[in-house]
């Protein structure tokens, strides 16, 4: 029977089975993440089997999502009994215990903590994904979390950054050290090509050619994309001067000060650094150059599929929601394109196609992403 360990007794998985060794460097890489949130033995097969065909980062936010459910599952036995010694572990208790009342619990307390609906959204799914795998366990008889109501999510998308604020923003000349040159390659990436923070910060030196990148996005599918001139120039003025920051034995595309791999929270904070510096009155993340990359590219092209294939999206659907296509350029679309939409103008049948009180004269609403 599998229980839900303390991480004072948890054991590590055996890394020989057939499916670890298979990839050997992801059952490792998993093991550290388990290890760092002292997770217990059962947390640490699924997330060994989940670095199989996961990015790391997925693997790290699972960890942190099954942390947080084994603390709270633990936290009844940890203050039931106060004669207890402190240092003892908690009572262990079975994942058979995992129903859809204890969920919603849970929920509900991560949410009175404050965490933001869509962090519950992505918590609730990496619990289902655990919960469907000890369902292939037989730990549980169906998937609880099937029946817990993922929250609400609000109609926001980011606003795209104004296409001659950015230029403005991107052309400002800089100081020319090696942080700053390396800061322009990372913005005209980001906006040249769309990237990912998680995918920007992942690249390296080999993954780089000379009119195109190669990059792994979600769930480590790889594609490519093309290098515009300005992001190619920025890029070769950061390759001249890397080595002045770089380790020897570093394969990153971008380095920190100290030598090694950029992480996703120092790209951030140069950004917001760079915006107040360059005078850019709004808040600069790198989603929103990733958002602003989007909808320009869209509105200067309307080649959707074009579009979704540059952002690595899996489906159509998610690159209409992202890109934030208003009625007029959909309408705008269909009257040149489609055959049937042609109509003699100042026709009765225009008149009345263009009332303002027909519904299909609304607004499309934004969905969630």
């Amino acid at each position: 029977m599998s229980r839900l360990e303390s991480a004072h007794g948890a054991s590590v998985i055996d890394t020989s089975t057939d499916d670890a060794s298979a990839n050997s460097a992801a059952a490792n890489s998993a093991e550290r993440v388990a290890a760092e949130q002292g997770l217990s033995a059962t947390c640490r097969e699924f997330l060994a089997e989940l670095a199989l065909d996961s990015s790391h980062a997925t693997v790290s936010a699972y960890a942190r999502d099954l942390q947080a459910l084994t603390a709270f599952m633990l936290r009844p036995a940890a203050d039931s009994s106060a004669a207890r010694a402190k240092d003892a572990p908690p009572l262990p208790q079975d994942w058979q215990a995992l129903d859809v009342p204890t969920l919603r619990r849970f929920l509900g307390a991560e949410r009175s903590r404050g965490l933001a609906p869509r962090s519950l959204a992505r918590r609730r799914a990496a619990i289902s994904r655990f919960c469907g795998w000890l369902v292939e366990q037989d730990v549980l008889p169906h998937n609880p979390a099937g029946l817990v109501q993922t929250p609400r999510l609000p109609d926001h998308l980011p606003r795209p950054v104004d296409i001659d604020s950015l230029a403005r923003f991107l052309d400002c000349p800089h100081d020319g050290t090696p942080l700053a040159i390396r800061d322009q390659a990372m913005l005209e990436l980001l906006y040249g090509a769309g990237l990912r923070l998680s995918e920007l910060v992942s690249l390296d030196l080999d993954m780089l050619e000379t009119r195109r990148l190669r990059v792994r996005g979600k769930g480590d599918k790889p594609r490519q994309l093309p290098i515009g001139s300005r992001a190619r120039q920025a890029l070769d003025a950061w390759l001249v001067v890397r080595g002045q920051l770089a380790a020897q034995d570093e394969p990153a595309l971008f380095v920190g000060q100290q030598g090694r791999r950029l992480g996703q929270r120092g790209v951030q904070l140069r950004l917001v650094t760079q915006a107040k510096e360059r005078g850019l009155p709004e808040h600069l993340h790198p989603h929103r150059l990733r958002h602003s990359f989007a909808s320009h590219l869209l509105e200067s092209s309307g080649d959707l599929r074009a579009v979704q294939e540059l952002l690595g999206h899996a489906h159509l659907s998610t690159t209409q929601v992202y890109t934030r296509l208003d009625w007029q350029q959909l309408a705008s679309a269909y009257d040149q394109a489609h055959p049937r939409a042609r109509r003699q103008r100042g026709s009765a049948t225009a008149t009345s196609d263009t009332d303002a009180t027909s519904p299909i004269d609304a607004p499309l609403k934004d969905d969630t992403l």
